[in-house]
């Protein structure tokens, strides 16, 4: 064998191979770590970094205004009424205020104490980052006696010979600016910044609707503040204002969009706790100390009739779309607040399993705000609140907040109270019913089919999309139906005459409903927020009911249903109602290739076919017999003309506006009469009389 090299070490990896970053170059390098991306989401996150820092200024009552200003040349400009960075001179580097939080990572008035309470921009990068990724900036600085100010490219700090990102640069320290006199009581920050197209995608671009968005959303977390958003980059420019001293019961209002079960509710409260941080002692060395800090908690909720859960949390004004030890506080403590009601109150008896996180949190809008110095973020997005002790402060807030409502002896609480637990325990029962549900949901064998009800007549076809149920009012429509549907892929379940208004019943109420449970049961896919489509056991729903007002009424009854606990199947366009014929007219001496039947499905097209037949001197059997009801057909007629694909007509139930329907929904199957009864007495003067079937 040959013989082997000995492995010879490489020593020349040594202290020369290594980069040291200074500054604002490792942000240059490294933008994601610290605005997340490139893309539009880094450069919209570079902006909120500038507009937190007035709004900050708020926050410690110094601001009123924030201006945003979109220029066609791609520069962005914020303006607020605070207190203006400092110009003096910062004793350490001898550098103006402005320089140093424009080019010293974490330097700010963020960081001593003594300026903020709670901010957004609490690691003093926001304007520096923003400032190393930009081609330029100018700060202005409105302090009496004068408007002082400098300009940067790519961090570095000098002059610019004229306007816009292009023009001429000299590097130079200090301040490099003096503009016009400030009068004592002004005072304010102007930041303007060209974004880099080295660092930024070229279709990075400030997003108005985001913008809007965001705006709006801080306007509700901090009450009085008014923003001001202005687009001057298109034809028609663009100003939007948003101002809510309501606060984050305004908010909710806002964000809800079912019936309300109850009314906004306002969980405050505050706690101590005690942190470790490291801190400069008076030789300059970093030593660990303990400080106590204090933590408010304020959280606006309400919840409605329907089953979509929005919590939206943050940290001082900072949003933290991805929750936190915040978030998880709040869950917690509703959970576990609810069980322990629901047990002293009775709504939950003995037996009963304990109700769990999604059914507490069932048709929840929530606001979740916490206020507390230097909270500890999972990065520089800010998008998660890591401060372990806010958990606990908030849990315990919430626990005895929400305690308090749920066991009020005030009768307009306690009704809402009742109402709410009424709620929860329902979706916990929804919950419970849809598992079982989930293990019928496939076609099961003949020998698995006792699972179902015994009245359905189902198909033998396992092709989803190809099979259809029709649901039929009353036995005697049954019996026909079974010998006229094709059993390959049509299914058959019978109801008995008017099932549950399910409008104005609870959960609770419609799952006890036979006729509503078989109906859920049958189509095999859950119900409310349970609801799977891909579960469903027919492609086809289609409601079989006589074509009188009864029927009619029916097949209002079976859409509330499928409306209000299955709306996917609407949404997807697969249920619909079969149109029986009203009419059928026997000619008397058919011609060859002449049907001997005709079928009309209103009077009006009873009164044209008469008159067609006439036309051509065709006579026919009187009376023209009407159909009142679907019984009266035998198999091959009811087969012909509302079962076979070939020959009927379905019509399609669709929502085209969600919102709408529901409003109409509650207006004539809710549990409120008055709005019904003016509906129809309005209603009523343009009927006409004359034609009325009495």
């Amino acid at each position: 064998m040959p013989s082997r090299s000995p492995t010879i070490a490489d020593n020349t990896y040594n202290a020369a191979h290594l980069l040291v970053l200074e500054g604002l170059e490792a942000v240059r390098k490294r933008p994601g770590m610290y605005i997340g991306s490139t893309d539009t989401r880094g450069l919209m996150h570079c902006l909120w970094e500038i507009i937190d820092n007035g709004v900050d200024e708020a926050l410690a009552g110094e601001a009123h205004r924030v201006e945003v200003t979109l220029h066609a040349d791609d520069s962005v400009e914020v303006h607020d009424d605070g207190r203006g960075i400092p110009t003096d001179k910062e004793p350490k580097t001898g550098l103006p205020g402005v320089e140093v939080v424009a080019t010293k990572l974490h330097a700010g008035g963020k960081f001593g104490g003594g300026s903020y309470v709670a901010t957004g921009g609490l690691h003093g990068v926001g304007l520096s980052v923003v400032n190393a990724l930009s081609s330029r900036m100018d700060i202005d600085v409105d302090r009496s006696p004068s408007q002082q100010g400098l300009s940067f490219q790519r961090g570095v700090p000098g002059v610019f010979d004229h306007e816009g990102p292009r023009a001429g640069f000299t590097g130079q320290s200090g301040l490099t600016r003096k503009g016009k006199r400030v009068a004592k009581d002004k005072t304010g920050t102007l930041v303007r910044f060209w974004p880099d197209r080295q660092i930024f995608t070229k279709d990075a671009r400030v997003e108005l609707e985001g913008l809007l968005g965001r705006a709006r959303q801080t306007s509700f977390i901090v009450p009085g503040l008014e923003l001001v958003i202005r687009d001057l980059r298109g034809p028609d420019p663009v100003e939007e204002k948003f101002r809510h001293d309501g606060g984050i019961a305004e908010f909710v209002d806002f964000l809800a969009h079912d019936e309300p079960v109850t009314d906004v509710l306002r969980l405050q409260g505050s706690d101590t706790f005690t942190e470790t941080v490291p801190m400069l002692d008076a030789q300059g060395h970093m030593t660990p100390q303990d400080v106590e800090r204090e933590l408010h908690v304020d959280i606006a909720a309400r919840w409605g009739k329907g089953y979509d859960t929005e919590v939206k949390s943050f940290v001082n004004v900072i949003a933290t779309p991805k929750g936190g030890t915040h978030v998880s506080g709040f869950e917690a403590a509703l959970t576990k607040t609810f069980n322990d009601a629901m047990r002293a109150t009775k709504a939950l008896k003995v037996n009963d399993d304990d109700v769990i996180k999604d059914d507490v949190l069932e048709g929840l809008t929530a606001v979740v705000t916490v206020r507390l110095a230097e909270p500890q973020f999972e990065g520089q997005t800010k998008e998660i609140l890591g401060t372990p002790a806010a958990r606990s402060v908030v849990r315990k807030v919430v626990a005895a907040e929400l305690k308090e409502f749920l066991t009020s002896t005030k009768r307009h609480e306690k009704a809402q109270a009742k109402l709410l637990m009424e709620k929860v325990v329902g979706a916990s029962k929804t919950r419970l019913a849809a598992r079982q549900h989930k293990e019928t949901q496939r076609r099961k064998s003949a020998l698995e089919s006792s699972a179902l009800p015994a009245k359905l007549a189902d198909c033998r076809a396992n092709d989803n999309d190809r099979t259809e149920l029709f649901i039929v009012e009353g036995d005697s429509a049954l019996g026909t139906a079974k010998l006229a549907r094709n059993s390959e892929f049509q299914a058959l379940l019978p109801i008995r005459g008017k099932i549950l208004n399910v409008q104005k019943a609870s959960v609770g109420d419609m799952l006890k409903n036979a006729e509503c449970a078989s109906i859920i049961q049958v189509v095999g896919a859950g119900s409310g927020r349970t609801f799977e489509l891909e579960a469903r056991r027919y492609g086809r729903i289609i409601f079989m009911a006589d074509a009188d007002s009864d029927g009619a009424h029916i097949r209002c009854l079976l859409a509330t249903l499928f409306f209000k606990y299955m709306p996917e199947l609407i949404a997807e366009g697969r249920v619909y109602s079969a149109v029986p014929p009203l009419h059928r007219i026997e000619i008397s001496a058919p011609k060859k290739g002449q049907d001997k039947y005709v079928y009309t499905y209103s009077d009006d097209e009873l009164q044209r076919k008469l008159a067609e037949l006439k036309k051509k001197n065709t006579k026919w059997k009187d009376p023209v017999q009407r159909y009142k009801g679907l019984g009266e057909m035998d198999a091959s007629q009811l087969a012909e003309t509302t079962m076979d694909p070939r020959h009927r007509t379905l019509r399609r139930i669709t929502v085209d506006d969600a919102d709408a329907a529901s409003t109409v929904f509650e207006l004539l199957m809710g549990s409120d009469v008055a709005p019904r009864k003016e509906f129809i007495v309005q209603g009523a003067y343009e009927v006409d009389v004359e034609s009325l079937d009495a």
